[in-house]
Protein backbone atom coordinates (compact mmCIF):
# COMPACT_ATOMS: atom_id res chain seq x y z
CA UNK A 1 0.00 0.00 0.00
CA UNK A 2 0.80 3.36 -1.13
CA UNK A 3 2.21 5.86 1.85
CA UNK A 4 3.11 9.54 1.71
CA UNK A 5 6.45 9.81 1.37
CA UNK A 6 8.30 12.18 4.68
CA UNK A 7 9.93 14.38 1.79
CA UNK A 8 8.93 15.35 -1.79
CA UNK A 9 13.52 16.50 -1.96
CA UNK A 10 15.36 12.79 -1.78
CA UNK A 11 13.94 10.73 -5.03
CA UNK A 12 15.53 7.51 -3.49
CA UNK A 13 12.93 7.39 -0.28
CA UNK A 14 10.09 5.96 -2.52
CA UNK A 15 6.53 4.35 -1.08
CA UNK A 16 6.41 1.13 -2.33
CA UNK A 17 3.94 0.10 -4.52
CA UNK A 18 0.99 -1.56 -4.88
CA UNK A 19 0.65 -5.25 -6.30
CA UNK A 20 -0.52 -5.32 -10.21
CA UNK A 21 -3.12 -7.38 -8.71
CA UNK A 22 -4.24 -4.92 -6.16
CA UNK A 23 -4.44 -1.73 -7.96
CA UNK A 24 -6.00 -3.96 -11.07
CA UNK A 25 -8.89 -4.72 -8.12
CA UNK A 26 -9.36 -0.85 -6.79
CA UNK A 27 -9.78 0.10 -10.61
CA UNK A 28 -11.98 -2.77 -11.91
CA UNK A 29 -15.24 -1.36 -11.60
CA UNK A 30 -14.80 2.12 -12.74
CA UNK A 31 -13.44 0.80 -16.02
CA UNK A 32 -17.36 0.35 -16.68
CA UNK A 33 -18.40 3.25 -19.14
CA UNK A 34 -21.85 5.20 -17.91
CA UNK A 35 -23.96 6.14 -20.74
CA UNK A 36 -25.50 8.25 -19.29
CA UNK A 37 -22.75 10.29 -17.74
CA UNK A 38 -21.11 10.57 -20.75
CA UNK A 39 -24.15 12.04 -22.61
CA UNK A 40 -24.30 14.71 -19.50
CA UNK A 41 -20.82 15.35 -20.18
CA UNK A 42 -21.59 16.16 -23.86
CA UNK A 43 -24.03 18.13 -23.08
CA UNK A 44 -22.78 19.92 -19.95
CA UNK A 45 -19.97 20.92 -22.07
CA UNK A 46 -21.11 21.70 -25.93
CA UNK A 47 -24.23 23.70 -24.28
CA UNK A 48 -22.01 26.46 -23.02
CA UNK A 49 -19.55 26.28 -25.69
CA UNK A 50 -22.42 26.69 -28.29
CA UNK A 51 -24.23 29.32 -26.18
CA UNK A 52 -20.66 31.23 -25.94
CA UNK A 53 -20.00 31.09 -30.09
CA UNK A 54 -23.71 32.87 -29.95
CA UNK A 55 -22.97 35.21 -27.61
CA UNK A 56 -19.90 35.70 -29.64
CA UNK A 57 -21.96 36.79 -33.04
CA UNK A 58 -23.98 39.47 -31.13
CA UNK A 59 -20.82 40.82 -29.51
CA UNK A 60 -19.70 41.32 -33.13
CA UNK A 61 -22.13 43.93 -34.04
CA UNK A 62 -20.24 46.47 -31.05
CA UNK A 63 -17.50 45.50 -31.20
CA UNK A 64 -14.74 42.55 -32.49
CA UNK A 65 -12.87 43.45 -28.84
CA UNK A 66 -16.04 42.57 -26.85
CA UNK A 67 -15.99 39.40 -28.58
CA UNK A 68 -12.52 37.77 -27.80
CA UNK A 69 -12.73 37.56 -23.79
CA UNK A 70 -15.57 35.36 -24.98
CA UNK A 71 -13.83 33.67 -27.11
CA UNK A 72 -10.74 32.68 -24.47
CA UNK A 73 -13.79 31.05 -22.07
CA UNK A 74 -14.18 29.39 -25.39
CA UNK A 75 -10.76 28.26 -25.51
CA UNK A 76 -11.26 26.89 -21.66
CA UNK A 77 -14.28 24.87 -22.82
CA UNK A 78 -12.43 23.18 -25.69
CA UNK A 79 -10.17 21.37 -23.13
CA UNK A 80 -13.17 20.01 -21.74
CA UNK A 81 -13.76 19.08 -25.39
CA UNK A 82 -10.52 17.55 -25.71
CA UNK A 83 -11.42 15.08 -22.77
CA UNK A 84 -13.59 13.87 -24.17
CA UNK A 85 -12.12 13.13 -27.89
CA UNK A 86 -9.10 11.89 -25.69
CA UNK A 87 -11.53 9.24 -23.65
CA UNK A 88 -12.99 8.40 -26.78
CA UNK A 89 -9.83 7.33 -28.35
CA UNK A 90 -9.15 5.19 -25.14
CA UNK A 91 -12.56 3.50 -25.79
CA UNK A 92 -13.63 3.98 -22.74
CA UNK A 93 -15.91 6.92 -23.04
CA UNK A 94 -18.71 5.06 -23.70
CA UNK A 95 -19.57 1.41 -24.55
CA UNK A 96 -20.48 1.54 -28.17
CA UNK A 97 -17.13 1.51 -30.43
CA UNK A 98 -19.09 3.20 -32.95
CA UNK A 99 -20.64 5.88 -30.56
CA UNK A 100 -16.84 6.51 -28.78
CA UNK A 101 -15.60 6.74 -32.69
CA UNK A 102 -17.71 9.20 -34.00
CA UNK A 103 -18.23 11.16 -30.98
CA UNK A 104 -14.38 11.25 -31.39
CA UNK A 105 -14.56 12.39 -34.69
CA UNK A 106 -16.70 15.30 -34.13
CA UNK A 107 -14.79 16.70 -31.22
CA UNK A 108 -11.65 16.06 -33.12
CA UNK A 109 -13.35 18.95 -35.53
CA UNK A 110 -13.55 20.94 -32.72
CA UNK A 111 -10.27 20.70 -31.24
CA UNK A 112 -8.40 20.75 -34.66
CA UNK A 113 -7.24 17.20 -34.05
CA UNK A 114 -7.36 13.85 -36.42
CA UNK A 115 -9.30 10.80 -34.68
CA UNK A 116 -7.30 8.01 -35.39
CA UNK A 117 -3.81 9.43 -36.01
CA UNK A 118 -3.79 11.08 -32.36
CA UNK A 119 -5.04 7.99 -30.71
CA UNK A 120 -2.36 5.52 -32.56
CA UNK A 121 0.52 8.37 -31.51
CA UNK A 122 -1.06 8.75 -28.31
CA UNK A 123 -1.29 4.76 -27.34
CA UNK A 124 2.53 4.87 -27.64
CA UNK A 125 2.95 7.56 -25.51
CA UNK A 126 1.12 5.37 -22.49
CA UNK A 127 2.94 2.66 -23.78
CA UNK A 128 6.25 4.47 -23.59
CA UNK A 129 5.85 7.43 -20.57
CA UNK A 130 8.99 7.45 -18.40
CA UNK A 131 11.40 5.07 -20.42
CA UNK A 132 14.39 7.39 -21.17
CA UNK A 133 15.44 4.57 -24.31
CA UNK A 134 12.00 5.40 -26.17
CA UNK A 135 11.66 8.70 -25.67
CA UNK A 136 10.25 11.06 -28.52
CA UNK A 137 6.60 9.96 -29.58
CA UNK A 138 4.09 12.02 -27.33
CA UNK A 139 5.97 13.83 -25.17
CA UNK A 140 7.43 16.70 -24.30
CA UNK A 141 10.96 16.90 -25.35
CA UNK A 142 13.57 15.81 -22.37
CA UNK A 143 17.38 15.33 -22.15
CA UNK A 144 19.16 13.89 -19.47
CA UNK A 145 22.29 16.07 -17.54
CA UNK A 146 25.06 13.61 -19.94
CA UNK A 147 23.34 14.13 -22.92
CA UNK A 148 22.81 17.99 -22.99
CA UNK A 149 26.45 18.34 -21.55
CA UNK A 150 27.63 15.68 -24.32
CA UNK A 151 25.39 18.14 -26.96
CA UNK A 152 26.52 20.33 -29.60
CA UNK A 153 26.13 23.90 -29.02
CA UNK A 154 22.92 23.88 -31.54
CA UNK A 155 21.66 21.36 -30.28
CA UNK A 156 21.86 23.29 -26.73
CA UNK A 157 20.79 25.95 -28.24
CA UNK A 158 17.38 24.16 -29.32
CA UNK A 159 16.35 22.15 -26.21
CA UNK A 160 17.14 25.55 -24.64
CA UNK A 161 14.88 27.32 -27.00
CA UNK A 162 12.24 24.28 -27.04
CA UNK A 163 11.90 24.75 -23.11
CA UNK A 164 11.26 28.59 -23.15
CA UNK A 165 7.62 28.88 -21.22
CA UNK A 166 6.86 31.06 -24.08
CA UNK A 167 7.70 28.80 -26.79
CA UNK A 168 6.36 25.78 -24.86
CA UNK A 169 2.85 26.94 -24.04
CA UNK A 170 2.28 29.26 -26.52
CA UNK A 171 4.56 29.25 -29.68
CA UNK A 172 4.55 25.32 -29.79
CA UNK A 173 0.22 24.74 -29.11
CA UNK A 174 -0.19 26.78 -32.07
CA UNK A 175 2.33 25.09 -34.47
CA UNK A 176 0.92 21.86 -32.61
CA UNK A 177 -2.71 22.03 -33.44
CA UNK A 178 -2.85 24.64 -36.60
CA UNK A 179 -0.02 23.18 -38.38
CA UNK A 180 1.62 19.91 -37.57
CA UNK A 181 -1.98 18.30 -37.19
CA UNK A 182 -2.91 18.45 -40.49
CA UNK A 183 0.16 16.68 -42.09
CA UNK A 184 0.62 12.90 -41.17
CA UNK A 185 3.44 11.48 -40.06
CA UNK A 186 6.07 8.95 -42.24
CA UNK A 187 5.16 5.86 -39.40
CA UNK A 188 1.63 6.47 -40.42
CA UNK A 189 -0.94 3.44 -41.23
CA UNK A 190 -3.18 4.40 -44.47
CA UNK A 191 -6.31 4.77 -41.64
CA UNK A 192 -3.70 7.23 -39.65
CA UNK A 193 -3.10 9.41 -42.78
CA UNK A 194 -7.00 9.13 -44.44
CA UNK A 195 -7.91 10.23 -40.95
CA UNK A 196 -5.56 13.18 -41.48
CA UNK A 197 -6.89 13.97 -44.54
CA UNK A 198 -10.88 13.48 -43.79
CA UNK A 199 -10.15 15.60 -40.46
CA UNK A 200 -8.39 18.31 -42.93
CA UNK A 201 -11.68 18.46 -44.98
CA UNK A 202 -14.15 18.60 -41.93
CA UNK A 203 -12.30 21.81 -40.38
CA UNK A 204 -12.50 23.18 -43.78
CA UNK A 205 -16.34 22.92 -43.94
CA UNK A 206 -16.60 24.32 -40.24
CA UNK A 207 -14.62 27.16 -41.09
CA UNK A 208 -16.16 28.15 -44.44
CA UNK A 209 -19.97 27.54 -42.19
CA UNK A 210 -18.32 29.81 -39.14
CA UNK A 211 -17.36 31.86 -41.72
CA UNK A 212 -20.25 33.00 -43.49
CA UNK A 213 -21.89 32.83 -40.28
CA UNK A 214 -19.61 35.55 -38.38
CA UNK A 215 -17.28 37.10 -41.27
CA UNK A 216 -14.00 35.81 -42.39
CA UNK A 217 -11.91 37.57 -40.50
CA UNK A 218 -13.85 37.87 -37.17
CA UNK A 219 -14.29 34.00 -37.51
CA UNK A 220 -10.14 33.56 -37.96
CA UNK A 221 -9.24 35.77 -34.61
CA UNK A 222 -11.73 34.49 -32.69
CA UNK A 223 -10.94 30.40 -33.50
CA UNK A 224 -7.35 31.63 -33.22
CA UNK A 225 -7.77 32.76 -29.65
CA UNK A 226 -9.77 29.89 -28.44
CA UNK A 227 -7.08 27.56 -30.13
CA UNK A 228 -4.18 29.48 -28.40
CA UNK A 229 -5.81 29.18 -24.76
CA UNK A 230 -7.22 25.51 -25.04
CA UNK A 231 -3.64 24.51 -26.78
CA UNK A 232 -1.42 26.24 -23.85
CA UNK A 233 -3.79 25.09 -21.12
CA UNK A 234 -3.61 21.81 -22.63
CA UNK A 235 0.06 21.55 -23.09
CA UNK A 236 0.17 23.01 -19.78
CA UNK A 237 -1.74 20.26 -17.98
CA UNK A 238 0.51 17.64 -19.93
CA UNK A 239 3.38 19.16 -19.44
CA UNK A 240 2.53 19.40 -15.57
CA UNK A 241 1.65 15.55 -15.59
CA UNK A 242 5.42 14.13 -16.70
CA UNK A 243 7.66 17.22 -15.67
CA UNK A 244 8.00 17.44 -11.42
CA UNK A 245 10.57 17.05 -9.55
CA UNK A 246 10.57 13.48 -8.69
CA UNK A 247 8.98 12.13 -12.19
CA UNK A 248 9.86 8.54 -12.87
CA UNK A 249 12.17 7.91 -15.54
CA UNK A 250 13.93 4.49 -15.84
CA UNK A 251 16.56 3.00 -19.09
CA UNK A 252 14.12 0.11 -20.75
CA UNK A 253 15.52 -2.68 -19.05
CA UNK A 254 14.32 -1.58 -15.88
CA UNK A 255 11.13 0.32 -16.28
CA UNK A 256 8.47 -0.61 -14.78
CA UNK A 257 4.52 -0.23 -16.02
CA UNK A 258 2.80 0.36 -12.19
CA UNK A 259 6.05 2.35 -11.25
CA UNK A 260 5.78 4.29 -14.47
CA UNK A 261 1.91 5.03 -14.17
CA UNK A 262 1.90 6.30 -10.07
CA UNK A 263 5.31 7.54 -10.12
CA UNK A 264 6.26 8.79 -13.14
CA UNK A 265 1.95 10.05 -13.92
CA UNK A 266 1.27 13.27 -11.61
CA UNK A 267 -1.41 13.46 -9.14
CA UNK A 268 -2.42 17.13 -10.19
CA UNK A 269 -4.91 19.03 -7.27
CA UNK A 270 -6.95 21.83 -9.10
CA UNK A 271 -9.59 23.40 -7.64
CA UNK A 272 -12.79 22.30 -8.70
CA UNK A 273 -13.94 24.39 -11.38
CA UNK A 274 -10.65 23.70 -12.99
CA UNK A 275 -11.43 20.36 -12.54
CA UNK A 276 -14.38 20.49 -14.29
CA UNK A 277 -12.75 22.27 -17.26
CA UNK A 278 -10.30 19.94 -17.80
CA UNK A 279 -11.81 16.68 -17.32
CA UNK A 280 -10.34 15.62 -13.82
CA UNK A 281 -7.06 14.38 -15.88
CA UNK A 282 -5.58 15.89 -13.05
CA UNK A 283 -6.09 12.41 -11.59
CA UNK A 284 -3.08 11.41 -13.96
CA UNK A 285 -1.78 8.50 -12.08
CA UNK A 286 -5.02 6.37 -11.88
CA UNK A 287 -5.42 7.36 -16.16
CA UNK A 288 -1.63 5.71 -16.76
CA UNK A 289 -3.18 2.51 -14.32
CA UNK A 290 -5.32 2.20 -16.65
CA UNK A 291 -6.81 4.52 -19.98
CA UNK A 292 -9.98 2.16 -19.60
CA UNK A 293 -11.46 4.41 -16.65
CA UNK A 294 -13.32 7.27 -18.20
CA UNK A 295 -13.09 10.51 -16.88
CA UNK A 296 -16.09 11.22 -15.02
CA UNK A 297 -14.91 8.32 -12.81
CA UNK A 298 -11.17 8.97 -12.34
CA UNK A 299 -11.97 11.28 -9.14
CA UNK A 300 -14.12 8.34 -7.54
CA UNK A 301 -11.87 6.25 -8.15
CA UNK A 302 -8.98 7.77 -6.69
CA UNK A 303 -10.89 8.34 -3.35
CA UNK A 304 -12.55 4.44 -3.30
CA UNK A 305 -8.85 3.46 -2.40
CA UNK A 306 -6.12 4.11 0.02
CA UNK A 307 -3.36 3.23 -2.05
CA UNK A 308 -4.58 6.26 -4.40
CA UNK A 309 -5.37 9.01 -1.98
CA UNK A 310 -2.04 8.58 -0.02
CA UNK A 311 -0.42 9.38 -3.47
CA UNK A 312 1.02 12.98 -2.84
CA UNK A 313 -0.17 15.69 -5.05
CA UNK A 314 1.10 18.47 -6.71
CA UNK A 315 -0.92 21.77 -5.93
CA UNK A 316 -1.18 24.50 -8.57
CA UNK A 317 1.76 26.53 -6.81
CA UNK A 318 3.52 24.18 -6.47
CA UNK A 319 3.34 22.98 -10.65
CA UNK A 320 4.45 26.52 -11.29
CA UNK A 321 7.66 25.43 -9.77
CA UNK A 322 8.06 22.70 -12.43
CA UNK A 323 9.24 24.67 -15.58
CA UNK A 324 12.50 25.32 -13.10
CA UNK A 325 12.94 22.15 -14.48
CA UNK A 326 14.75 20.96 -17.99
CA UNK A 327 17.27 17.90 -17.65
CA UNK A 328 16.93 14.74 -15.85
CA UNK A 329 19.64 13.85 -13.52
CA UNK A 330 20.19 9.93 -14.00
CA UNK A 331 22.72 10.03 -10.99
CA UNK A 332 20.39 12.05 -8.64
CA UNK A 333 16.93 10.67 -10.47
CA UNK A 334 15.24 13.74 -10.48
CA UNK A 335 14.31 16.32 -12.91
CA UNK A 336 16.87 19.92 -12.44
CA UNK A 337 17.04 23.53 -13.86
CA UNK A 338 19.98 24.45 -15.79
CA UNK A 339 21.39 26.55 -13.35
CA UNK A 340 21.79 23.11 -11.43
CA UNK A 341 24.81 22.79 -14.18
CA UNK A 342 26.65 25.25 -13.36
CA UNK A 343 26.90 24.11 -9.37
CA UNK A 344 28.21 21.65 -10.69
CA UNK A 345 30.34 23.28 -12.89
CA UNK A 346 31.70 25.19 -10.30
CA UNK A 347 31.89 22.69 -7.08
CA UNK A 348 34.03 19.96 -9.73
CA UNK A 349 36.75 23.47 -9.98
CA UNK A 350 37.00 23.52 -5.97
Amino acid sequence: MIQKSSTTTDPSVQPPLPPVAEWKQAIARYQEPSTWRAVVQILDTLGPLVALWYLMSLSLSVSLWLAVPLAALAGLLLVRVFIVFHDCGHGSFFRSRLANDVTGFAAGVLTLTPYYHWRWQHAQHHATTGDLDQRGTGDVWTMTVQEYLESSRWRRFAYRLARNPFVLFVLAPLYLFVIRQRVSTSQASPRERYSVWWMNFAIAIMAVAMSAWLGVVPYFVLQLVATCVAGAAGVWLFYVQHQFENAYWERGADWDYTAAALRGSSFYELPRVLRWLSGNIGYHHIHHLSPRVPNYNLERCHRSARMFEDVEPITLRRSLKSMRLHLWDEGLRRLVCFGHLRCERRRAKR
